[in-house]
């Protein structure tokens, strides 16, 4: 006898990252599975609005450490440079 597969309905399938956010948050979950509205509008603007000014600080210290990272290999260059052409730092 062979066995009866049935298809599973979109509702019966959980996906690795709704897995993710049950472990998370049990009731963001179950309100994302759900499809309730979040009535907290002023939290989550102010969340938003926190991680777009993290986002922008998170980018601006990349920058700033590439500029670090070639100011000092400038400086290694020009000390090279002057111990070469010199003979000496004086």
């Amino acid at each position: 006898m062979r066995p009866t597969y049935t298809t599973a309905s979109e509702d019966e399938i959980i996906s690795a990252s709704e897995i993710g956010q049950w472990t998370y948050c049990h009731r963001a979950w179950y309100l994302a599975r759900t499809g309730a509205e979040n009535r907290n509008t002023r939290a989550l603007a102010r969340g938003e609005r926190a991680h777009a000014r993290h986002s922008r600080t998170v980018a601006r210290s990349h920058a700033l450490r590439w500029i670090a990272i070639l100011l000092i290999l400038l400086a290694v260059l020009l000390l090279a440079f002057a111990i070469f052409v010199g003979g000496g730092l004086f």
